[in-house]
């Protein structure tokens, strides 16, 4: 796959899937209220009007009411939550040569009074928390991974540049002290963080069949460092899990330290440098249109990443994601390109806005409409293998349908449009389709 990118969105996808409890609905059920749009389901019994309806929120009992029929929502633990997503996407054209992939992984969040862990698991790229607390004060461990066993390209006008063929990965772990308050509206979710990591990890990399001569690998190498980590999650999510109302925000700021890599000279892997520093933001939001009712909400979100001025090299760049709108709390802060849905694409430095509308059809199915704007400082080649970094500008839309579904479970179906960013030159769309299960 450019498979090896392809895991990155699965992760983060697979943290906003826990999508309520739900058996009310059928694929036939979804096909017809998408092709209702946005009128109101509801045959026999009177539905409520939009004058005084309100949106079933994650976690809650509750009604609702569909082709005349009622159904009682039934509560849900957020504090402990299992899930796991399967689907894949269609590219139109392919990127590079890549047509489509599978993609999968299990997400698993707990909270106690005394403790708490978040992970998601894919396999080759996995990323787990485990948090020990005293009141505000929390020892936080961490755990993520980057090991895919598969050739990793550059791509030039939507073609694989072969000669920039390598394998490599990386293994970090963190361990610290922080704090954390909980925040209206006190949900499982709501709180502002502040934690101070201390990382250790290993970075290796490795030749190809078709690895140019030329092409400087870095050496095998341990990697030490800090980072710095704030968040504020003031948000309140729908039955689906989707943004509701609020807002949530954060900054990274991580020094990394590679052991070997002095012993590189300059040339097409980058920089030479062994010392970086990277800084990243978000902001994320939902909330009402004037006007309009609960149904109708306006949904955006901003990131911006920075690395030190001459460090950034493929090795070390932001993964810019094209996964769909963020909406679990530890996900948020994941860069992406909500414009598209498709691969992560190395960046040295990005700046990235999406602004949507989403109409919920009725009280399970949300239909959504995102359009992004993306500046980055993009991996390309230079030469026959050289990779460097250029800056280029790009937009992309996305119209998106999240449905609850049988057996405790949820659809996700998406079909979006870029410009140019992800392909690097050629514009192009692409279809996603995943199911979500919860247990």
């Amino acid at each position: 796959m450019r498979n090896t990118d392809a895991f990155r969105f699965r992760t983060c996808r697979l943290a906003a899937m826990h999508r309520g409890a739900l058996a009310v609905a059928s694929v036939w059920a979804l096909l017809f209220v998408c092709c209702l749009g946005a009128k109101e389901c509801a045959w026999g019994e009177e539905a409520p009007t939009d004058a005084t309806y309100h949106t079933p929120l994650a976690g809650e009992a509750g009604e609702g009411v569909f082709m005349g029929e009622r159904f009682k929502i039934p509560p849900v633990d957020r504090a402990h939550m299992t899930a796991l997503t399967v689907g894949g996407s269609l590219l139109a054209p392919k990127q590079g040569d890549l047509r489509g992939f599978p993609f999968g992984a299990l997400y698993v969040r707990r909270v106690w009074n005394d403790a708490r862990t978040r992970d998601v698991v894919s396999g080759l790229v996995n990323e787990l928390e485990y948090d020990k607390t005293v009141g505000p004060l929390e020892l936080v461990t961490h755990f993520e991974n980057y090991t895919i066993p598969f050739d990793q390209r550059e791509i030039v006008d939507n073609v694989e540049i072969v000669p920039t063929s390598l394998q490599w990965g990386t293994l970090l772990g963190s361990i610290g002290p922080g704090v954390r308050f909980p925040v209206h509206p006190f949900q499982v979710d709501n709180d502002i963080r502040v934690q101070l990591l201390g990382r250790v990890g290993y970075f290796y990399a490795d030749r190809t069949s078709d690895t140019s001569p030329g092409l400087v690998v870095p050496p095998d190498t341990v990697l030490y460092g800090a980072k710095l980590r704030a968040r504020y999650d003031g948000m309140r999510r729908n039955l689906l899990e989707l943004p509701h109302q609020g807002i949530a925000t954060g900054f990274d700021v991580d020094y990394l330290h590679r052991d070997k890599w002095s012993d590189l000279s300059g040339g097409s892997t980058g920089s030479a440098r062994r010392n970086y520093l990277q800084g990243t933001a978000y902001l994320v939001g939902a909330g009402g249109i004037p006007g309009l009712s609960e149904r109708d909400r306006v949904i955006f979100c901003m990131y911006g990443g920075k690395t030190s001025e001459g460090d950034a090299d493929r090795f070390n760049a932001f993964r810019i994601n094209g996964s769909p709108f963020p909406g679990e709390a530890d996900d948020l802060a994941h860069p992406r390109y909500t414009g598209a849905i498709h691969n992560d694409v190395l960046s040295s430095s990005y700046a990235t806005a999406s602004l949507g509308y989403r109409r919920e059809l009725t009280f399970f199915l949300y239909m959504s409409l995102v359009g992004s704007y993306l500046w980055g400082e993009r991996a390309t080649v230079q030469g026959v293998d050289q990779v460097v970094f250029r800056q280029q500008r790009r937009g992309g839309a996305t119209v998106a349908f999240d449905s609850g579904f049988l057996w405790n479970s949820s659809l996700y179906l998406a079909f979006s449009w870029e410009s140019g960013y992800l392909r690097n030159g050629k514009d192009g769309g692409g279809a996603t389709f995943n199911w979500n299960k919860l247990f």
